[in-house]
């Protein structure tokens, strides 16, 4: 699994992709703060290597707590800036920092 920002200069906002190695997977998304826990618009796109893979403008100077949701099960990035525990999920989140 990686994460790439890019940072915008003229923009408040970074490009993150996101990749996940999921050859098996039939679906892949990310969901997090940043959409609500929402997999609906933040589906990978399955490439020929067998990687899902996505980008998403999200704005800087914010953290935010996200999982990818791989045919139905919540996976952790190995690549997170750190992890939370959140209660509601019952599980460490991993925490991507802008």
């Amino acid at each position: 699994m990686a994460i790439t920002k890019q940072y915008l200069k003229t923009k408040p906002v970074v490009k993150v992709t996101f990749t996940v190695p999921a050859e098996d997977a039939k679906k892949v998304a990310v969901v997090g703060d940043f959409n609500n826990w929402n997999p609906k618009g933040s589906m990978l796109k399955k490439l020929k290597n067998g990687n899902f893979k996505g980008t998403f403008d999200l704005p800087k100077e914010n953290s935010y707590e996200f999982r990818y949701l791989v045919d139905g099960a919540y996976v952790n990035e190995t690549e997170a800036d750190r992890y939370q525990w959140n209660d509601f999920a019952g599980a460490e989140n991993a925490v991507l920092e802008l």
